[in-house]
């Protein structure tokens, strides 16, 4: 086995674009992925330096009397306020970079996809060999969100699009673009980029 290091994939789109779907149908083609949303939410209520920064900023009531993250506290009062969530991406970016980092080390595949919403937004895409990006018309993505998502409205929709760049500046600095619309087929657009990731033809 080649003691080559893995290219180091991002993978990214706006709220509702299907990202996740994609990220299934790589891995189904043995493709290791790392979801950096959902290791942010595991390393908030786990990594212990994280959790003690998280506390000393936005007080006790971060995390509830049995340890757990508070949740609603968090979305009521932090992710509600910019100043606040700057404050916080601040802490939670750098512990996600680390541990993905760390992760990344471990793996022997040809390439691995690193997955999340805000790649361009944080500047974690300067970290990654090479970009994809799912593309949806904003139309059928909200559509897509408020079907998955009952406890949305619009107005929160909304606000989440707001906080990320458009599709059309994201396809114009990826390095692959995939259409997940209702006149495009996903499978062939997948197995074209990763047969070119896997033979390094890129």
């Amino acid at each position: 086995m080649s003691n080559t290091r893995p290219l180091k994939v991002g993978i990214t789109g706006g709220i509702g674009s299907g990202k996740s779907t994609v990220c299934q149908l790589f891995e189904i083609l043995g493709v290791p992925v790392y979801s950096a949303d959902d290791r942010a939410k595991w390393l908030m209520a786990h990594d212990p330096s994280l959790r003690a920064d998280l506390s000393a900023t936005f007080g006790p009531e971060t995390f509830q009397s049995d340890g757990k993250l508070n949740r609603a506290f968090l979305a009521r009062e932090v992710f509600a306020d910019p100043e606040k969530v700057k404050k916080i991406n601040a802490m939670v970016h750098p512990a996600v970079g680390k541990d993905f980092q760390s992760w990344a080390d471990s793996q022997t595949a040809p390439y691995i996809l690193k997955e999340a919403a805000l790649l361009f937004e944080t500047g974690a895409n300067q970290e990654l060999d090479k970009i994809i990006t799912v593309s949806s018309p904003l139309k059928i993505r909200m559509a897509r969100v408020l079907m998955r998502d009952p406890h949305r409205d619009i107005q929160q929709l909304n606000h989440i699009i707001d906080q990320q760049l458009p599709d059309e500046k994201k396809n114009e600095m990826a390095d692959f673009v995939i259409k997940n619309s209702e006149n495009k087929l996903l499978i062939p657009q997948i197995l074209e980029i990763h047969k070119r990731l896997s033979l390094g033809s890129i």
